[in-house]
């Protein structure tokens, strides 16, 4: 586990981009009706920040702010088009206002499809 910023850092309804993810993929931290949510912060469809698209927090989900593919913030399955691809999901420790995430291999995304 990393930490990756405090609780306060990332207020409800909003994200923070975290540079220091895992193979070099940076993370997009999310605050979703209190709770957070770690995924890479690249867009599947194309190279685009998810920490700057719109949450839609009645879905727990992020919707891409270049062709607006939404992703599952619990599970990382896009929605529909044009992003057919999940984006990998890490699991959240909150540990005395800290924010830790556990980060998953970067097969776990491919693997989990097969």
């Amino acid at each position: 586990m990393i930490r990756v910023c405090a609780v306060g850092d990332v207020p409800e309804g909003e994200a923070l981009r975290v540079e220091q993810g895992p193979d070099g993929v940076p993370l997009a931290v999310f605050n979703v009706g209190g709770r957070h949510y770690a995924v890479d912060d690249t867009c599947t469809h194309q190279d685009a920040s998810l920490a700057d698209g719109y949450v839609e927090e009645a879905d727990c989900a992020v919707e891409c702010p270049l062709h607006a593919s939404c992703f599952d913030l619990r599970t990382g399955m896009p929605s529909g088009p044009p992003a057919r691809v999940p984006v990998r999901t890490h699991a959240v420790l909150i540990e005395n206002g800290e924010v830790f995430v556990a980060l998953r291999p970067a097969d776990s995304v491919s693997a989990s499809l097969a």
